[in-house]
């Protein structure tokens, strides 16, 4: 995750969003003394992440109330399921609430939909990984719910690999460049010792990728016939990464072909949260 001065960051900014002209609900109703108790309760069955987030956030608010987490990132939760209680002030508690349940139902939601997939796939020596379809400013958090799910993080930004993908490649073949010639271009100018992966999407221009000394061939929207074709062709000499068009009802039968990876930007880019509510309890 995060560093802790860039986790607060994020949180301000949400904070800023949603308090920057204050609570006027909150400060004509709740009286600034009164005390109270609030649960973090799940409604839906998943994975969770961001409970650590979350009670950041109640902390960022008024670091005076108490919240006491019940069950850590990782837990599978179920409908009913305490996460956290908060005890403090009842005004303090209602204007953290929305913001603290955003972070935390939005990454539960990606952790719960990482984990499908990566069951979906088990027993296959084959991995589940994210893409950069992310959430502007979220980045750090959203792959941080994707391991929490049992994935793992394709790139974190554009300087943590060297991915030719198809603009790349149509920019570099109107200069009359082929792919061996671009993979070489890519190496002599980058930093060393950076991964370069290929992103292709017919057989032949898989084994063109190899050849010419690709680390990783992504086999982009393949069918599984030429998915199978491709590894079979390839024998080991890079690794293979299949992408766009996974769904949950494929992603099995793609893990069959013999890929090493399968990248999902659905992971991210539109999981739908986990329905989690935040329940006031007065004695």
């Amino acid at each position: 995750m995060s560093s802790k001065v860039q986790i607060e960051e994020i949180i301000d900014r949400a904070l800023a969003e949603d308090l920057g002209r204050g609570d006027v609900t909150t400060d004509s109703l709740i009286h600034r003394d009164q005390q109270g108790t609030g649960f973090i309760v799940a409604k839906k069955e998943g994975i969770l992440a961001g409970i650590k987030i979350a009670k950041e956030v109640f902390h960022r608010v008024d670091p005076e109330l108490e919240v006491e987490i019940l069950q850590e990132d990782g837990a599978r939760v179920k409908p009913g399921n305490k996460i956290a209680r908060v005890s403090g002030s009842v005004a303090s508690i209602l204007k953290a609430e929305r913001v603290a349940l955003n972070f935390l139902q939005r990454l539960s939601g990606i952790a719960s939909e990482t984990n499908r997939y990566v069951k979906s796939v088990e027993g296959l020596p084959v991995r589940i990984m994210d893409t950069r379809k992310t959430t502007p400013g979220l980045r750090s958090l959203e792959k941080y719910a994707v391991r929490v799910g049992g994935g793992q993080n394709h790139r974190m930004d554009l300087g943590d690999g060297i991915l030719i993908k198809d603009n790349h490649l149509v920019a570099l073949r109107s200069q009359g460049l082929n792919i061996k010639e671009i993979i070489a271009k890519a190496r002599q100018n980058a930093p060393q010792r950076l991964t370069v992966e290929v992103e292709v999407r017919t057989v032949s221009e898989a084994l063109e990728a190899v050849e010419a000394g690709a680390d990783i061939v992504m086999l982009d929207n393949m069918n599984l016939k030429d998915m199978r074709k491709a590894v079979k062709s390839i024998r080991g000499r890079a690794l293979v990464e299949a992408s766009g068009g996974i769904t949950l009802d494929n992603v099995r039968a793609v893990a069959e072909t013999g890929v090493d990876f399968i990248s999902v930007g659905a992971l991210t880019h539109s999981t739908r949260a986990l329905d989690i509510s935040l329940e006031l309890e007065f004695p």
